[in-house]
């Protein structure tokens, strides 16, 4: 990120990173905004396979939210697709933005699923609109 990003966005960032970084079979991990764009990412991802990433996981979560309109099961709470060598996790963080993870196939699902519902713990007490526009705008800079 460039000079003149605020304190607070570098923060955000810094924890996606850290995130992917300290848990187990972790690859990679992205912040997603509402309306589908990237707004923060881990090291280990290079920014176009990112985006990709990030409207994959805002797709997956507007079909979950089919679902939940459609059926009473309640809204959707994490979203995992197991591919032959990996998983894709998703969930929501805050004011409809989510997070999604790559992680190895020999990750313990719960335990990511466990890491990534604390990280949105943390997440909700610093993500306010202006912060999510300024990551936007900031994000892979």
């Amino acid at each position: 990120m460039t000079t003149g990003v605020s304190v607070e966005a570098r923060n955000f960032n810094w924890l996606v990173t850290r995130f992917a970084q300290n848990t187990a079979s972790a690859m990679g991990a992205i912040a997603v905004s509402a309306d589908g764009l990237l707004i923060a990412m881990s090291s280990e991802l290079e920014r176009a396979n990112a985006d990709r990433l990030a409207a994959i996981c805002s797709a997956m979560l507007g079909l979950a939210h089919g679902v939940s309109e459609s059926h009473p099961l309640g809204s959707p709470d994490k979203i995992i697709i197991e591919l032959e060598q990996g998983y894709l996790l998703v969930c929501t963080i805050s004011i409809g933005c989510s997070l999604g993870v790559l992680a190895t196939k020999q990750a313990s699902l719960g335990t990511i699923a466990y890491e990534m519902a604390m990280f949105a713990n943390r997440a909700t007490e610093v993500l306010t609109p202006a912060l999510i526009e300024e990551l936007k705008k900031s994000v892979g800079s």
